[in-house]
């Protein structure tokens, strides 16, 4: 198994002279040295074949003792040099100062098959100097998570870090999962997640927050020349248009995180991804029965800051953060504000190309976003199923439009009552709309499948994974990632996968709540 690494973050950006896992502040540095500690006995219990081959790793590469010695932590491959990133960010909308990377390892920058630039990280790998007394590792409940949600992102067409490996480190790991004074022991486990970056805006405001102007000054121009090497100009005009990208990149993956009923838990800045990308996968949560109002997040229980419906909303709130820190590199605000407005514009624009999508429009306009809006209320009050609802919508008969069609989505059946005269009329209205819209039946339905999945990484099926890899059987895992693999497609034999919530995990923990707790 051999990687090609370059390592630039650690080349032109500086870093930490001290090293080691010493709990400290660190001013002026990017990155700080720092070794995974090495675990007991790790065992590979998944891959993703595709990042693998992605990175030029075989097979066979995957199934050696060697691989999971690597990312387990225990062992370097030639050219890695491991370290821990420097950030700050705003948590649940208050400063909270330096954070860093907690029990996140990046291991180097390698050089993809392709070329591209693939970081690899290890989450779960021990101690760093930013974690701040706790121990730096990872429970396998959280890493299964992760490691699925992942890879089930990509093949959604959502942008996110991937995840090349699961391993189990053979050691315990003591969580007190609801910090109700339970604290219990846990199978550890490390995901090797993959980025061409996973600097977020943290990176950039704690140095800020400092007066640290000359490092947030080459910090953003190192970014923009690896990561948005297509940008020119004079370095104000860069910088300006490099924000801008930030913020339509952004307001792309929020339009995502809706379409597909994500709800990422806790959007605080330091979770935001430069790139765009979804991140950091603690207590997320996919849509059941279609309620904007929910959070997986226990922590966001009582403000709901971070619910479904708000996060386009957070976003922006976490770009004007983003812009307040850059804005010592500018002449004036003018440039940082063109580039909120243009999260403004970007997020209306897919939004309503999302819209369009899900419906099987040639294209969405102001009546039709009034439409979409007014069936959200619906399926809210009626208590049904998002993913099952539109996937039924892709097959609804139009010149019969029924309301039974989607007899599979309903969870209540009083509220089913209550909600079906509206559902009706809508769906009436709808097939009005659909068929004076003119376009081909096949090219619509074909359309809309591919915008309205029919898998997804339902919290109740990750949890049953979990269940199961906790007992010593990660077939689960396995079989839950091929057939995420293939979210749009009709997969015979597997639709106990595409079935509403059962009863059982309403309230369950892990399928309805979740904590920050890994």
């Amino acid at each position: 198994m051999q990687l090609s690494f370059d390592n630039r973050l650690l080349h032109a950006l500086p870093g930490d002279p001290e090293t080691g896992a010493r709990v400290r502040e660190v001013r002026g540095a990017v990155w700080s040295q720092v070794a995974p500690t090495p675990v007991a006995s790790p065992r590979l219990l998944a891959a993703s074949p595709e990042v693998a081959a992605l990175l030029g790793i075989d097979a066979s590469d995957l199934r050696s003792d060697r691989f999971a010695q690597v990312f387990g932590g225990n062992a370097l491959l030639p050219g890695m040099v491991p370290y821990a990133t420097n950030y700050g960010g705003h948590q649940f909308g208050h400063w909270a100062g330096q954070l860093g990377d907690g029990r996140a390892i990046s291991l180097g920058e390698a050089i993809a098959r392709d070329g591209s630039r693939a970081e690899l990280q290890l989450k779960g790998a021990g101690r760093t100097l930013y974690s701040r007394g706790a121990d730096g590792r990872a429970v396998l409940r959280s890493s299964v998570r992760e490691f699925l949600c992942s890879e089930a992102m990509a093949h959604l067409g959502v942008p996110t870090t991937r995840a090349l490996s699961l391993v189990a480190t053979g050691e315990s790991v003591v969580r007190d999962m609801f910090y109700d004074g339970r604290p219990r022991a846990e199978p550890g486990a490390i995901v090797c997640r993959v980025a061409p970056s996973f600097l977020r805006f943290g990176h950039f405001e704690l140095p800020a927050s400092r007066g640290e102007t000359d490092l947030l000054r080459t910090l953003v121009d190192v970014c923009i020349a690896r990561d948005f090497p297509w940008i020119d100009g004079t370095p104000l005009q860069r910088r300006a248009a490099w924000f801008a990208d930030v913020a339509q990149r952004t307001a792309r993956l929020m339009a995502e995180w809706m379409r597909v009923g994500f709800v990422h838990g806790v959007m605080n800045t330091d979770n935001l991804s430069i790139l765009g990308l979804t991140i950091d996968y603690g207590p997320y949560g996919w849509i059941d029965d279609f309620d904007p109002d929910w959070t997986p997040n226990t922590t966001d229980a009582e403000g709901r800051r971070y619910r479904f419906g708000a996060q386009p909303q957070v976003a922006y709130w976490n770009l004007g953060c983003l812009a307040q820190a850059l804005a010592p590199l500018f002449d004036d605000a003018a440039p940082l504000q063109d580039g909120l407005q243009a999260y403004v514009d970007t997020f209306m624009a897919a939004d309503r190309a999302m819209i369009a999508a899900k419906l099987g429009l040639r294209d969405a306009g102001d009546e039709d976003v009034v439409r979409m809006r007014a069936l959200h209320g619906i399926l809210q009050a009626g208590e049904i199923d998002m993913t099952l609802f539109f996937r039924a919508l892709c097959s609804l008969d139009l010149h019969a439009p029924s309301s039974s069609h989607f007899d599979a989505a309903f969870y209540d059946a009083d509220k089913r009552a209550a909600a079906e005269p509206a559902l009706r009329d809508w769906l009436a209205d709808y097939a009005r709309r659909v068929l004076a819209d003119a376009a081909p039946a096949h090219e619509r339905q074909a359309g809309m499948r591919a915008a309205n999945p029919k898998y997804v990484l339902r919290n109740y099926l990750a949890q049953q994974a979990i269940d199961r890899a906790e007992q010593g059987d990660v077939s689960g895992i396995e079989e839950l990632l091929d057939v995420l693999r293939y979210p749009y497609d009709d997969q015979p034999g597997r639709d106990a996968f595409a079935t509403r919530r059962p009863d059982w995990a309403r309230d369950r923990p892990g399928c309805s709540t979740l904590s920050c707790s890994s």
